[in-house]
């Protein structure tokens, strides 16, 4: 299985994981605290979110690499969204 994993420089970590896991809770399997998360995208993959005081640690597990581009690509654009004025800077490792 594929996995993709990033370490976000923020200091908000734990709102952004409220914030979208709040917004992606009215169409997908969602658990979440203050500091970490779990979201499965249907027949795609599972997103996992772990907040520190300075970093957010993201990792996506797909079933495929096509699947595992497009998380990586709806997750950065979803957390840039919930970020709002923070710049994010978000490099995928796989």
């Amino acid at each position: 299985m594929p996995i993709s994993r990033a370490e976000i420089a923020t200091q908000s970590g734990g709102r952004l994981i409220n914030r979208l896991c709040k917004h992606w809770s009215h169409k997908l399997e969602v658990e979440y605290t203050e500091s970490d998360a779990r979201i499965v995208f249907a027949e795609k993959g599972t997103c996992l979110m772990y907040a520190d005081a300075d970093k957010l640690s993201v990792s996506i597990e797909t079933l495929d690499e096509a699947s595992l581009d497009q998380l990586e690509g709806v997750v950065e654009n979803h957390l840039v969204r919930m970020a709002k004025d923070e710049t994010l800077e978000i490099v995928w490792e796989n």
